[in-house]
């Protein structure tokens, strides 16, 4: 079917037009910044070992590997890189399973991005069995394609994602909009080339060039993401 819903991505000056809009699911599209943390306690705790909430923003947004070895490597328990990242993944499904909040806005903008037909990728540093648990709640009509933290070789803070991501939907990295809520991604992003909309969830990030920071998605809407393409060229 034909949408007669008018296109917001149409050029309107050279190099401006907004290609893609490429989004972080963690924080981002679903609190669940918290829930991560929640588990990582729970998890050493049951392996005699108790984790100091400052380590919460060492760990917030990046990928298991450097998340879990710190945490191994901080706590000094005896469990494999490999072994805890099973127990990891299975508390997280378990906790997703009783309750998963949409972040204020998320359900909207998605929407707005598919009734415009806006190519549009879940990025995250998540493994791929918890985006396919995660995507049923955010609509899966949604996303042109998806990318898990275990299908690249280097995930975030690395720019592989995003730039598979670009890939995947045949776009250029430079006319696509991410939108991000830890330094980590940001950084992946940016390093892609991408202009950058940062919500920050745990640990505050600054404004800076191809950055914009906002506090709510509610900030966020088409109009708005189309402004970047021309506002940070």
């Amino acid at each position: 079917m034909t949408s007669t819903v008018p296109a917001l991505g149409t050029r309107t000056a050279e190099g401006s037009a907004l290609q893609a809009v490429l989004l972080d699911m963690d924080g981002t599209l679903v609190d669940t910044e918290g829930f991560w943390w929640d588990v990582e306690v729970e998890v050493f705790a049951s392996l005699g070992r108790t984790l100091d909430d400052s380590w919460r923003h060492v760990v917030v947004g990046g990928p298991m590997t450097r998340s879990a070895g710190f945490l191994i490597e901080a706590t000094g328990a005896d469990i494999t890189l490999a072994e805890l990242s099973v127990l990891l993944n299975d508390g997280f499904e378990q906790r997703i399973g009783r309750d998963l909040p949409l972040m204020p806005g998320a359900a909207r903008l998605l929407a707005e991005l598919s009734a415009h037909e806006i190519p549009t990728a879940l990025v995250s540093a998540s493994h791929r069995r918890i985006i396919d648990r995660v995507i049923t709640s955010l609509g899966p009509q949604h996303f042109a394609l998806t990318v898990a933290g275990d299908e690249v070789p280097r995930t975030k803070p690395h720019p592989d994602p995003y730039l598979a991501a670009a890939a995947g939907l045949g776009v250029d990295p430079g006319r696509c909009a991410v939108v991000e809520d830890t330094a980590t991604g940001v950084a992946a992003a940016e390093s892609a080339g991408c202009h950058v909309v940062a919500v920050p969830s745990v640990a505050p990030i600054t404004a800076a060039a191809r950055r914009t920071v906002v506090a709510s998605l509610e900030e966020v809407d088409l109009t708005f993401l189309r402004g970047l393409m021309t506002q940070m060229r």
